[in-house]
């Protein structure tokens, strides 16, 4: 399987506001796809839940 990745919006905790960057897609321990990124601002982590796949 290739990696995923997800571009789109994420929403950033420190910075209180939606940014737009890319992210690699993982799939979490309960089966749901996650895609996770850093912020281009601050550095700080993000997580996005995507669908079920």
């Amino acid at each position: 399987m290739a990696d995923e990745t997800y571009k789109g919006e994420f929403y950033c905790v420190k910075c209180k506001e939606k940014r737009e960057t890319e992210g690699n897609v993982v799939v979490s321990e309960n089966g749901r796809r996650m895609a996770k990124a850093v912020c281009p601002v601050c550095g700080t982590k993000l997580n996005r839940i995507l669908g079920k796949a």
